[in-house]
């Protein structure tokens, strides 16, 4: 398990849940930065005050806003701390509903929610309890002090509890005008050849075969160069596909296209 990145409690009613939290996602990959061309040398970003110039150590960054009229307010550590948020430092359980009540476009950052030890029976009560009611639990939080209180859904996942951080409705962004028109149609029978392509692209399908291409060139290209080996040869690119005239002989050629794939690109164990 990661540790914790902070401490919170789950609240509803008047029961309280210790909770430590934990990233659920591990950035893998080749991490690049910024370096001088010429010689390799890091590219350093310093803080300088557009007022006085001088460059501005981080132990005396503070956080303002500025008005349209220009004016600005500095924030200190204490304004924050004060702001009149219930959910500082809390998961507060608003309501609890169903799962598919929630427009999964709202859903953020996932974190683990790990037990304090003393609160191990409350945590398996509201636990079992949702599961049993197939509920999840929208909730407010703010993570930590100073930073902005989020919208979050609580969920069960296996044996432990799970918190994703989700966006508020007035923040997605409207879709109208993005679907093709309502005369737009389409045979019965290109649904049905559809259909016979998604089983294909579905059977014996594993997520957990994927693999990031992208991470696994990068890894290629960054030891070559380190060890003096020559570089990687390109692999060929397929063509993008043109402008569909016969959808019926696209959707057939796609069938058997996919029969030819090789099993790791498609996501699947090799037999």
């Amino acid at each position: 398990m990661s540790p914790a990145i902070s401490r919170l409690a789950i609240t509803f009613g008047l029961v309280s849940i210790p909770v430590t939290v934990h990233s659920v996602i591990e950035e893998q990959g080749v991490s690049l930065h910024q370096v001088h061309a010429e010689d390799g040398g890091r590219i350093k970003l310093r803080r300088r005050c557009e007022v006085c110039g001088r460059e501005v150590p981080f132990q005396q960054v503070a956080r303002g806003y500025t008005d349209p009229h220009g004016r600005t307010v500095v924030l200190t550590e204490d304004d924050l701390a004060d702001l009149p948020l219930p959910s500082i430092k809390a998961v507060d359980v608003v309501a609890f509903v169903d799962a598919a009540s929630v427009d999964p476009l709202q859903l953020s950052r996932s974190y683990f929610l790990g037990f304090d030890t003393s609160a191990a029976k409350p945590y398996v009560l509201l636990r079992d309890a949702m599961r049993e009611a197939g509920r999840v639990a929208i909730t407010k939080v703010t993570m930590r002090t100073g930073s902005k209180e989020q919208l979050a859904l609580l969920r069960v996942r296996d044996d432990l509890l799970v918190l994703q951080t989700m966006n508020w409705a007035d923040e997605v962004r409207s879709a109208e005008g993005l679907a093709p028109a309502a005369d737009v149609t389409v045979r019965p029978q290109e649904v049905q050849m559809a259909m016979g392509l998604m089983d294909a692209l579905s059977a014996d399908f594993d997520l957990a075969v994927l693999r990031d291409r992208y991470r696994d060139a990068m890894t290629e290209l960054v030891t070559a160069k380190l060890e003096g080996e020559p570089l990687p040869k390109t692999a060929g690119v397929a063509p993008a596909p043109g402008d569909v005239v016969d959808l019926m002989a696209a959707l057939q050629a796609s069938i058997e296209a996919h029969r030819h794939e090789p099993a790791e690109e498609e996501g699947r164990p090799e037999k």
